[in-house]
């Protein structure tokens, strides 16, 4: 088994260890703060572990007890809720992922005096709920326009994206990316005076779980000649990242292209630092650090919140990034700091290889998202999903 799969997986299970099952708290002084889990739990190496990144710095910086409550199957995340807002034991009650949002919706109305906050939901509307929501069709267009910008440089006419389950949010993913690759056509043809006419490979794997229909869904990518691979489902990126690593081994070589583009955490680190070329960061951590800092802070108030490139919530993995996820790697046990060292060294030979006008490309979608100029498609996913694929084809 290669080395970088057996760290990922190692810190698969490491993670999972160190959330110690249903009502593992860890003993702080102050508040009180309950973590309700989706099925994924601790270990994704993407949005649940940075949910976790969120509630351990709060513990570190804010002096509150958390404690985390596993949910096994969808038959839990009521239950789990109920149980925690019945004990009158919590200051909040933190729910992360979209689909604990039926659940959110029964149990704010039940206890309206508990403090409530969920993550990836913005329209339940309860007044002793925090909704916290993420542009993260804003951060797939500046990673869609960098992979198609990058496969067109070096001579791929496909990028794909590899999804998850078939919900709302992910439709925001998949505008935003296809939003960015016409966006990055057209670039590289202003810049270069040759027409790129990259085009979209996708697949909704129907799960967050089943790493090897990810491997699987790579795999017929490579095939029909894509150039960079998003991972738009947690950690099926591991199998990603294992077919792109066979692949290339196929030719002889360790380093993309192809690559991959993470999501949610930093996951330029995998591939030991030259097969994944950024990564989409979703701060998850960042909005459940806010929700129990209003908490402690006296300021929380029910309503809507949304995170995105303007104020930190999304954001392209950069050099920064990728030396705090290894440092948090080394404090968990997973990287030592030898490999540290060969990760960085490989991550800047790999970004440096790129000609930096096309980062400047690049930056400048990013200015433009910001100020508006550029307007990235999504609006209410659902209703706007089959609009946006039909003016952002394939």
């Amino acid at each position: 088994m290669r080395s970088w799969l057996m760290k990922s997986l190692a810190m698969v299970a490491a993670l999972f260890m160190l959330a110690g099952g249903p009502f593992m708290s860890t003993a702080s002084a102050g508040a009180k703060i309950a973590l309700v889990l989706d099925v994924g739990g601790r270990g994704d190496l993407s949005f649940n572990d940075m949910g976790f990144k969120g509630t351990d710095e709060a513990q570190a910086n804010l002096g509150v007890e958390v404690v985390e409550i596993q949910s096994n199957s969808a038959a839990d995340y009521l239950p789990n809720m109920q149980n925690a807002a019945r004990s009158g034991k919590f200051d909040l009650i933190v729910a992360v992922g979209f689909l604990l949002a039926d659940a959110m919706a029964e149990v704010a109305d039940q206890f309206p005096d508990q403090k409530f906050a969920i993550i990836d939901v913005t329209w339940l509307g309860k007044p002793n709920l925090m909704e916290i929501g993420y542009e993260e069709n804003k951060g797939s267009a500046i990673v869609g326009a960098l992979s198609s910008i990058v496969a067109a440089h070096y001579g791929y006419d496909k990028i794909g994206v590899v999804l998850g389950i078939e919900i709302p949010v992910l439709y925001k993913f998949e505008a935003g990316y296809r939003y960015g690759m016409h966006w990055g056509n057209a670039k590289y043809a202003e810049k270069t005076g040759k027409q790129a006419n990259v085009g979209l490979l996708w697949t909704y794997t129907g799960t967050f779980s089943d790493i090897a229909k990810g491997k699987a869904a790579t795999e017929a990518m490579l095939a029909q000649g894509a150039g960079i691979i998003y991972n738009v489902a947690g950690p099926l990126g591991i199998g990603d990242l294992e077919a792109i690593t066979e692949h290339l081994e196929a030719k002889g070589k360790s380093a993309g292209p192809p690559f991959m583009i993470g999501v949610d955490a930093n996951q330029d680190y995998l591939g030991d630092g030259h097969r994944v070329l950024a990564s989409m960061m979703k701060r998850v951590d960042f909005g459940v650090y806010s929700a129990i800092e209003s908490v402690v802070n006296g300021t929380f108030k029910g309503g809507v919140q949304i995170l995105g490139p303007h104020n930190g919530g999304i954001a392209m993995s950069g050099k920064q990034d990728l030396a705090d996820f290894i440092q948090f790697g080394i404090k968990g046990g997973v990287i030592s700091a030898s490999d540290s060292d060969q990760i960085s060294s490989n991550w800047t030979a790999m970004r440096d290889e790129i000609p930096g006008w096309i980062w400047d490309a690049v930056a400048e979608l990013q200015a433009q998202i910001s100020d508006g100029s550029a307007e990235v498609p999504c609006g209410w996913c659902p209703d706007t999903i089959g609009e946006i694929r039909a003016k952002y084809p394939d």
